[in-house]
């Protein structure tokens, strides 16, 4: 083995930490960026953009469009084991990257990267004929929402923004609730782990930043007292604080 292929000195000088994500953004020899994580039994390197592994199946940018393709052309479109078994490997790398943007505080690509997740979890729902296996990934949507909350809220302080931010955190409970419900656990959400730890995350930025309600849930409180036209004063003014588009 040549000197150049050896990388016993790349991981003596990054050394392991259990329970530690450690990531970082480095350059390829091609100036590219590419997201390295330092794994026990080695290392790990990741495209920042596209697939993780740098692949293009079939041409496409992910195997997420790959498939949405052949959905699109084919409406009895059903996915076989071979398929199940790359959806299998995608959610994986996305999983990897995900962690490694998270760790290093990019919250836009976490964000964007749960966001593939989640619609890949939506494809396995719609056409596959396991259930099984497609209930094997659907008992980490709440993760997944988990992951893209905190970063959507984070990003949001970065504006600052703070109110931005606990209004996405409120987005985020509302989609995990949804996800109880739909699967029959609706008991089970108020105590669950995540749930507490975005409660309570909400309550801290309010603290820290000493805000109130947000517009959202200000509106909510209206409509369950039934004030509508508060209501609709609070609509107009959340309509009129959207981004527009460009």
């Amino acid at each position: 083995m040549s000197e150049s292929q050896d990388i016993d000195q790349i991981l003596k000088d990054w050394p392991y930490q259990p329970g530690v994500i450690s990531a970082r953004l480095v350059h390829a020899g091609d100036g590219r960026e590419v997201l390295q994580m330092r794994i026990e039994m080695g290392l790990l390197q990741l495209e920042t953009t596209g697939r993780p592994d740098g692949s293009r199946p079939d041409g496409a940018d992910t195997y997420l469009d790959c498939l949405l393709q052949q959905s699109i052309a084919d409406e009895k479109f059903v996915l076989d084991d071979d398929q199940c078994f790359e959806i299998d490997r995608e959610f994986l790398q996305f999983y990897h990257r995900r962690i490694g943007c998270l760790a290093l505080r990019e919250f836009r690509r976490a964000v964007a990267d749960a966001d593939h997740t989640l619609a890949l979890m939506d494809l396995a729902a719609k056409h596959s004929s396991d259930r099984e296996w497609m209930l094997s990934h659907e008992r980490y949507r709440p993760f997944v929402h988990f992951h893209r909350t905190q970063a959507a809220a984070m990003e949001a302080l970065r504006q600052p923004d703070p109110e931005a931010a606990i209004a996405e955190i409120s987005q985020g409970l509302d989609r995990m609730r949804e996800v109880f419900e739909a699967t029959g656990s609706a008991e089970e959400f108020d105590a669950h782990e995540l749930v507490v730890q975005l409660v309570e995350l909400k309550e801290a930025l309010r603290k820290e930043y000493d805000t109130g309600l947000t517009l959202a849930e200000q509106l909510s409180a209206a409509v369950a007292n039934e004030e509508y036209e508060r209501a609709a004063m609070l609509r107009d003014e959340m309509e009129r604080r959207s981004p527009r588009p460009e």
